[in-house]
């Protein structure tokens, strides 16, 4: 399928990797111990099923998020620990649009919508599956779109 207009966003660059384990502290000690990233925060929720680390990658703009998840509930979905690569997330310059124009144009977005996402920025994701309403998924890859702030914004352009 190819877009009917033009495109009124962009994508900026990866804003993220989640990484999912039953176990974090297993995950830390490749991602911390060895590869030396710095753990930057933390974020747990019971509706997401997740408790994470959030670890950067670079600095400034240019950072990378790597997030390091483990399931809250091992039992319980959404199953943060089932696919080990959970998610890419991509920054975007104007995360509405950017959903408005996707969606007219097939592409199917997850539940939830427009939200806050761990580090605090407006996110949504990209839904894994296409169906026949919305023929357009991550082919097996659950995508985060990401709010990029005006100081990533400006970096990246």
């Amino acid at each position: 399928m190819t877009a009917k207009q033009p495109k009124p966003f962009r994508v900026l660059g990866v804003q993220q990797v989640a990484i999912g384990g039953p176990s974090k502290q297993r995950l830390r000690s490749l991602w911390v111990d060895i590869f030396g990233l710095a753990v930057k925060g933390g974020f747990v929720s019971e509706r997401e099923n997740v408790d994470e680390d959030i670890c950067a990658l670079g600095q400034g703009a240019h950072a990378v998020e790597v997030d390091l998840m483990q399931p809250l509930d091992p039992e319980k979905k959404p199953a943060v620990h089932a696919t080990p690569l959970n998610h890419v997330g991509l920054w975007v310059d104007d995360l509405p649009v950017a959903v408005q124009w996707m969606t007219a144009n097939g592409v199917r977005f997850a539940p939830g919508g427009i939200r806050k996402g761990a580090a605090g920025h407006d996110i949504c994701f990209i839904h894994p599956k296409g169906n026949d309403e919305f023929p357009i998924g991550g082919e097996g890859v659950l995508i985060e779109l990401v709010q990029a702030p005006p100081e990533v914004v400006a970096a990246l352009t």
